[in-house]
């Protein structure tokens, strides 16, 4: 029977959570982290929370160039009754200084950001003050009256010393970067990215750059798309790649190279493998025919593409298996593991989900989930957002991969979709 495409999501996320969030997990704890300088740690997750260890702002100050005075609180009807008052002017308060306290009755000129004076709790405007510009030491301005704490940052008013500034697992942004860097850090404890051994499978495949194309790819020979696009993708998901050798379709080889990795005498560090190719049902299923009688499960997933998948463990680790085909390869990440990563460990930052109108019909397989490639055009003034498939529904198809920004997706249970019908689409 053929799971569906959210039992297999399930599935995925149930054997990486075990992996990495029990209580031998490698990826979850607190403790697990490594100390980033603030330059480098924007995509990265926070290990444990940052606690504000001083307050923003650290000092009452003026939001305004103006003239820093003590509001007259002692008359309750004093913004009716009383127009105006006459302050003399006192010494001038730029930013970066600790000002003397304000005498009853002065007005010091202060400037934006500067420490408010003791004595004085409002800022008036330099334009609102008559004349409306600063003056000397001595001199006399006249002020409207205005209420206490008017234009002024009072300390703390941001985040009190104390207070959680960021919580941990957070996927840290500039703004995240930016209070940090507030708070006066200089580097910040950052989870460990999790190490992806990426296992790509085939005779037929061969490297860019192989000497034995040098005289013009041999036939029946290919290059390979595959480690390219999901290392990328891992890579661009914040995840850390390794990249095994090319295996040939030997199920002896394939294991030899996986115990190099992750075996007894291995280094470790490796958190999980994904394998490309030879896991369906032809004769030369390489990944199949090693690890059958291996903790690994070989399932036909009603998607298209994508349908055939494995996963499991290979001597505790967590091993995932993806199709040949690149297309395939690439939905499958999209669908069953960067939601895993996204969920578990915090990073990356969830594809954004839309509703679009479709610009043509389509049709799909029944009781299949359809991934298209598509491109998507965001709404714009008297119109809305829409989507329109590139290339075909085959999985070999690079080129419309390349083109497209969006992948449009068709529930299991639909088998037509007319033009201007609503697809919901995940951008790329």
């Amino acid at each position: 029977m053929r799971r569906t495409v959210a039992e297999h999501q399930g599935a995925v996320l149930e054997v990486l959570t075990k992996a990495w969030s029990g209580p031998e997990g490698t990826l979850r704890t607190e403790d697990v982290g490594e100390r980033m300088p603030l330059a480098e740690a924007a995509g990265r997750v926070l290990a444990g929370d940052l606690v504000a260890p001083l307050s923003l702002p650290p000092f009452a100050n003026s939001q305004m160039d103006g003239f820093a005075i003590l509001s007259d609180t002692s008359q309750p009807e004093y913004v009716d009754s009383i127009e105006s008052t006459t302050f003399t002017v006192t010494a001038t308060i730029p930013a970066g200084v600790t000002p003397s306290r304000l005498p009853s009755g002065m007005a010091a000129p202060i400037m934006t950001g500067a420490m408010m004076p003791d004595g004085a709790d409002a800022v008036v405007p330099v334009e609102k003050a008559d004349p409306a510009r600063f003056l000397a030491e001595g001199e006399s301005v006249v002020l409207p009256l205005t209420r206490a704490g008017t234009y002024v940052r009072a300390m703390g008013s941001d985040l009190a010393q104390g207070e959680l500034a960021i919580a941990a697992g957070t996927l840290l942004n500039a703004a995240h970067i930016g209070l940090a860097s507030a708070l006066g850090c200089v580097q910040l404890t950052v989870r460990r990215k999790p190490r992806v051994l990426l296992v790509t499978t085939g005779d037929e495949v061969m490297l860019p750059g192989d000497p034995r194309a040098s005289d013009g790819l041999p036939a029946g020979k290919i290059f390979d798309a595959n480690m390219a696009l999901l290392r990328t993708s891992f890579q661009q998901a914040g995840v850390e790649v390794v990249l095994a050798p090319v295996v040939a379709d030997q199920p002896q080889a394939l294991l030899e190279m996986l115990e190099s990795y992750v075996g007894p005498s291995a280094r470790g560090g490796i958190d999980l493998i994904v394998s490309t190719g030879g896991i369906s049902a032809g004769a030369f299923e390489v990944v199949k025919q090693a690890l059958d009688d291996a903790s690994v499960e070989f399932v036909s997933v009603a998607l298209q593409p994508g349908g055939p998948q494995a996963l499991g463990t290979f001597l505790g680790v967590p091993f995932i298996g993806f199709p040949g085909n690149p297309v395939s390869g690439v939905v499958s990440f999209e669908l069953f593991l960067r939601p895993a990563l996204s969920e578990i460990l915090g990073a990356p930052e969830p594809r954004r989900r839309v509703l679009a109108t479709l610009e043509h019909a389509l049709d799909s397989p029944a009781g299949k989930y359809q991934v298209r490639r598509g491109i998507y055009e965001g709404p714009e003034f008297e119109s809305a957002a829409s989507v329109r498939e590139v290339g075909g529904p085959s999985s070999h198809l690079l080129a419309s991969l390349a083109q497209a920004n969006a992948l449009i997706h068709i529930p299991a249970g639909v088998t037509e979709l007319e033009s201007g019908a609503k697809v919901e689409v995940w951008l790329l």
